[in-house]
């Protein structure tokens, strides 16, 4: 087997090679279990994603006429069986293609066990850090995940764990804390800037606070053979809350406290006899625990200094929006009094978003909700954490819920065609709306922008003159998209403003027009699942349907979570008409839009109306009464 057309040996059309020559293989036959085998043995890693559609332009002579049928254990892809092929005729244009990412191997190193250390990643057959300028906590949760070493605690950089040597991988992992493994995450090439082995990733995912207000409060967990488990309060003290603190990046101790508060959690499994000096860097380094089981004992809490936490709401972005602090258990707003650029500063240091701009927030914010939990606050601006800063006190203020903070980060971005749905190609960085040039650019940046804008899955673009000025910066060059990415941010490009382009060769975009969803049934929430595209409604085919997808669907039109979903076998929704514009969907449960999921390219299908799809969600959940004094809380109550 072999990858052609694409740009590493890991990407590109599948074609096999049975007896007289490659031949390529139809999209249709080709699924998920397919595409590990084929990376497996190309030592090119896991699937990150299948092509149809001949997305790496048409093969040459015969076709594949079989299907595969592997389980995805397999290490070779003769050693699956195949059966007669599901289409009676296939042509070049439905060629599929596969991208497999390159990382082979993942490993901590250098940590108090396995579960700890320094992030080192084998691409193809070298071994390699990752810059912790970029990583965080959703990232690391991910790799925690796929190492079996449950959920992630911290994500520390600065070479927590020491220097690596070789390689510093350019990648960012763009997780979103759900996945099972991290080479599930979409995975950007993004030039921002350089980064040394002093800036090497780590991740901490042994042990954890859980059940409080941050990851730095509440119930002290430790993940030990296997399993999470509670620690008893009889040999924990103010040298061991010291340790945890540091371990996990939250500053010191401030106070030990019986776990009552938070519950016991959900294992049975309790561990006692962990003590530490007080100087350990790790509570790996502190004496062993002894295991026993207990069902409703209740163990230690600790609340470290670091615990408070701030963020930016109302700004489609999380560098710019209207401030918020957490404090005992709730979110609430900072006043305005005394606020200048010096207190904004700390706020974008603190968030990693860059420096504090004097432009206004672009987005209508509305006024905050909740306690008023800081006033008359004075950062002198060098402070690493708004917690440095003088104020009035907790919940000490004199102000109403109109004096509200907003704070507009450097690393803000946003992007916009100037018709909405067309023209010129534009980001927002910096504070100041830039556009892009079309260097070594391709059709595939119209079809992520134009995604990303909720303006259709498909586009074109061209060259056109600035309409900004020449004042204006030019903040994107050399612009490498796939068609499968979900934003523009994830695209690798030239550095920021580092760009060689006239105002004439700036880019154009013009897209189809937006897709949008529904089920036709008897309320918003339950029905036939029905798409518009190019203007008309059609529906879905019931082909690879199943709940991840209905969840997607559920979620997009915020009807809660998927109850059944609805096919060809139990159709209760009647058959639908017009074009059936999607088939073979296969979502992960967490996309955004329906059309974000992978699927057979928009109306080519090979499926009837009695096989459309159908979904029926949650809705608004209620409780009615069931007589005889019961209460049925599964009950499904149709939005009004």
């Amino acid at each position: 087997v072999r990858l052609v057309n694409g740009r590493s040996l890991c990407s590109g059309r599948v074609e096999v090679y049975p007896t007289n020559g490659w031949t390529a293989v139809c999209d249709a036959d080709f699924d998920w279990q397919d595409a590990e085998v084929v990376c497996r043995e190309l030592d090119c890693g896991v699937p990150a994603a299948i092509h149809r559609g001949a997305h790496f332009g048409e093969g040459q002579g015969s076709i594949w006429s079989k299907q595969f049928q592997c389980q995805g254990q397999e290490s070779l892809l003769h050693s699956c069986s195949t059966s007669a092929g599901s289409k009676q005729s296939c042509s070049h244009s439905s060629d599929v293609g596969l991208t497999c990412t390159g990382y082979t191997g993942f490993r901590l190193v250098n940590g108090t066990d396995s579960c700890s250390g320094r992030v080192e990643l084998r691409y193809y057959s070298e071994w390699g850090t990752v810059c912790g300028h970029y990583w965080d906590l959703r990232d690391a949760s991910a790799l925690c995940r796929q190492l079996n070493c449950g959920f992630a605690v911290a994500a520390p950089g600065q070479a927590r764990f020491g220097e690596g040597s070789g390689s510093i991988w350019a990648d960012v992992f763009e997780c979103q804390g759900n996945e099972t493994q991290l080479s599930k995450c979409p995975v950007s090439t993004w030039e921002r800037g350089p980064c040394s082995h002093g800036d090497d990733a780590g991740v901490v995912c042994s042990v954890r606070l859980s059940g409080g207000e941050s990851r730095c409060a509440g119930r002290v967990e430790v993940y030990y053979s296997r399993t999470w488990g509670r620690v008893l309060q009889d040999s924990w003290g103010s040298r061991e809350a010291s340790v945890l603190c540091r371990q996990l990046g939250c500053g010191s101790a401030v106070e030990v406290y019986n776990s009552s508060l938070y519950g016991t959690g959900d294992s049975d499994l309790c561990l006692t006899g962990i003590q530490c000096s007080g100087n350990e860097s790790h509570l790996g380094n502190c004496s062993s625990p002894q295991t026993l089981n207990c069902s409703s004992r209740h163990g230690v809490a600790v609340l470290c200094s670091d615990h408070r936490s701030l963020r930016l709401v109302g700004g489609d972005d999380p560098c710019a929006g209207r401030l918020e602090v957490y404090h005992s258990g709730s979110w609430g707003m900072v006043c305005d009094d005394s606020w200048d650029l010096a207190d904004s500063q700390v706020v974008c240091r603190q968030l990693q978003c860059g420096t504090a701009l004097r432009a206004p927030v672009p987005a209508s914010l509305s006024q905050g909700t909740g306690p008023i939990w800081l006033d008359e606050v004075g950062c002198l601006g060098n402070e690493s954490s708004l917690w440095e800063c003088p104020s009035a006190g907790w919940g000490q203020h004199d102000c109403g819920y109109k004096e509200y903070i907003a704070v507009m980060c450097s690393e803000f971005k946003q992007l916009r065609l100037a018709d909405q749905c067309s023209g010129p190609l534009e980001v927002f960085y910096n504070g100041v709306w830039g556009s892009v040039c079309t260097n070594n650019m391709d059709s595939s940046i119209a079809t992520v922008v134009c995604r990303e804008l909720g303006c259709g899955d498909q586009g074109s673009f061209s060259e056109t003159r600035s309409r900004l000025g020449s004042g204006a910066p030019k903040w994107l060059d050399n612009v490498h998209c796939q068609r499968w990415y979900s934003t523009l941010w994830q695209c690798p490009s030239s550095l920021w403003n580092q760009t060689n382009c006239e105002d004439y060769e700036v880019a154009e975009i013009t897209c189809s027009e937006p897709l949008d969803l529904r089920l036709t049934g008897p309320d918003n929430c339950s029905g036939r699942v029905e798409v518009r595209y190019e203007g008309s409604w059609g529906t879905v085919c019931d082909d690879s349907w199943d709940l991840q997808d209905a969840q997607v669907v559920c979620r997009q039109l915020g009807c809660g979570d998927p109850v059944s979903i609805v096919g060809e076998r139990n159709s209760s929704f009647g058959r639908g008409n017009g074009t059936i514009w999607l088939d073979e969907v296969t979502c992960r449960g967490s996309e955004l839009h329906l059309w974000d999921c992978w699927h057979t390219p928009m109306g080519q299908s090979d499926c009837r109306h009695k096989e459309d799809a159908g979904v029926i969600c949650a809705g608004e959940s209620g409780q009615l009464d069931c007589g005889c004094g019961l209460v049925c809380v599964f009950a499904r109550v149709p939005p009004r």
